[in-house]
């Protein structure tokens, strides 16, 4: 595995990683070789001096190759300056300027003492989200392949230096393991503020998160405007130009806001306002947050929503949900709605089932936000054994449980060659008010337990299908809404988002134990 590989150079760095310095950066205290205490040697000190062997910055997630130098290392200073090679950068150098109390100077090619440089280097084949951090000679360089790579290399540069620190001279080369690096967050049944969202994207993009997740209709609420629909929409709610202001904050932090719009359950603040696409069963009870996919109409307004919002957000996914449709938790779907039994004879021939309707719903959506250009995305209780109608190979499987009715292990997605995203409830699973089984997850059983490779329960698939794991996330739920604050979630989240980043941009064992991890996560907050 290529973290075993960065960790055995990142082992080489082992020393002392900070050095004191005089006012202007360079090296004060008793020469090297002279033991504290003892006085001066008669002859003139050298002019140089020796420094200890550096080590591995300290960092969430920790950098997985440094090349250890020996140098005083850097650190910001009035008057020192952040320049970029290219204008493309320029968002990363005033950021990174702003956040160290440097001056940005924009395009340049001289250079000074004590400069931050920020430079875009083109690879073939390399990973846009890879850097290289050199610091060397009084002077910081970060490189990458794109603009996200120098990105991360800027938030390394941040941490190292975090309370009066010292980014340590040498070489960082790093980049994650895990392309799709996430938090989804449930603003549907609990309404989080504008202002509150975006100190989140704040937070995942200095921790190396990529993916902000928003689950914004459910059964409770709607919870952004709509111009197609206004009459869904609950009275709290974001504005459009609210959400452009997080996707806009979201995308100058290199992370893609993933709209999900759950369907066809969990549509119960759309259909109190369309009662007549209420999913009924046979003796006419209305069961509760399903829409009717026997009626054209029902794929109309839901299309609607997901071209809509479409527009709204720029980014590459869309969630389409499609979990706990609940015609299909009873014994008999067919017997149970009879509308939907003939609906999926008449679309797949005399042997189609509810769930070959289902799943045909699915594929729907699927295509609509596909016509957008956006890759779907769906939970794994959407996906369905045995039926003659398959998803598209293109939708990626969120998976997070395994308790649902005929549930399927992560191996069968696996195997067929799907893309898969962790959301194992067992570890990264934050429930408001901790309903049913449910317990506040931990940052130390994040850390010490789980890998991307604990899809289910708590043991892992197989090592070959490693590469088929494309990420995954942290999820905060609001079942019980009331349960806490948005100050309370933000804490409580805080430790284990922290430990989640780490896991999904090097699964190997972490060198710091779980007391120095989080030492180091509250010094760097």
């Amino acid at each position: 595995m290529a973290g075993t590989a960065f960790a055995a150079v990142a082992a080489l760095g082992v020393g002392v990683g900070l050095w004191a310095t005089d006012d202007d950066g360079g090296p004060s205290g008793p020469a090297a070789g002279t033991p504290t205490g003892e006085a001066a040697p008669s002859t003139p000190p050298s002019p140089t001096r020796s420094y200890a062997l550096s080590a591995a910055p300290r960092t969430i997630p920790a950098v997985r190759e440094h090349t250890p130098a020996r140098g005083p290392g850097w650190r910001p200073g009035s008057g020192r300056r952040v320049v970029v090679a290219d204008a493309a950068l320029a968002d990363e150098g005033r950021l990174v300027a702003g956040e160290l109390g440097l001056t940005y100077a924009g395009e340049k090619d001289d250079t000074r003492a004590g400069d931050l440089r920020l430079e875009v280097r083109p690879e073939k084949g390399a990973d846009p989200e890879s850097y290289t951090l050199t610091v060397r000679d009084g002077r910081v360089t970060v490189s990458g392949p794109a603009e996200a790579g120098v990105f991360y290399g800027t938030r390394t540069l941040k941490q190292a230096v975090s309370g009066g620190g010292t980014a340590p001279e040498g070489v960082v080369r790093d980049g994650p393991a895990k392309a799709r690096r996430g938090l989804s967050l449930d603003i549907a049944r609990k309404h989080y503020s504008a202002a509150w969202i975006k100190d989140r994207v704040r937070e995942l993009g200095d921790l190396k998160f990529n993916e902000l997740g928003l689950h914004f209709s459910d059964d409770q609420a709607f919870r952004i405007e709509s111009a197609s629909h206004p009459e869904i929409v609950s009275d709290e709610h974001l504005t459009r130009a609210e959400v452009t202001e997080i996707t806009d904050l979201a995308a100058s932090r290199h992370i893609t806001v993933v709209p999900e719009i759950d369907s066809p359950g969990h549509l119960g603040a759309v259909l109190a306002a369309h009662p007549d696409l209420q999913l009924r069963n046979a003796r006419g009870i209305a069961t509760r947050g399903a829409i009717d996919i026997s009626k054209p109409e029902a794929a109309r307004i839901v299309d609607d929503l997901l071209n809509e919002y479409a527009d709204l957000f720029p980014g590459s996914r869309f969630h389409l949900g499609a979990d706990e449709y609940q015609a299909l938790v009873v014994p008999d779907p067919q017997a149970s709605y009879p509308q939907l039994a003939a609906a999926a004879r008449k679309a797949y021939g005399p042997g189609g089932t509810v769930a070959d309707l289902t799943t045909g719903w699915l594929n729907g959506r699927a295509r609509t936000v596909q016509a957008h250009r956006r890759v779907p995305r769906a939970w794994n209780d959407g996906f369905f054994r045995d039926t003659a109608v398959q998803p598209l190979k293109e939708i990626e499987v969120a998976y997070w449980t395994g308790k649902e009715i005929g549930a399927r292990p992560p191996t069968e997605y696996l195997s067929a060659g799907r893309a898969v995203l962790n959301y194992n409830d067992e570890f990264l699973y934050y429930v408001l008010g901790e309903p049913q089984t449910f317990v506040y997850p931990t940052g130390q059983r994040i850390y010490e337990q789980w890998t991307p490779r604990v899809l289910r329960g708590t043991e892992p698939v197989p090592a070959e299908y490693d590469d088929r794991i494309i990420g995954g996330g942290f999820a905060v739920w609001g079942d019980l809404p009331r349960a806490q604050t948005q100050a309370q979630v933000a804490e409580g989240i805080r430790l284990p988002l922290a430990a989640t980043v780490q896991k999904l941009w090097d699964a190997g064992r972490p060198e710091l134990s779980w007391a120095e991890f989080r030492a180091l996560a509250d010094r760097i907050a």
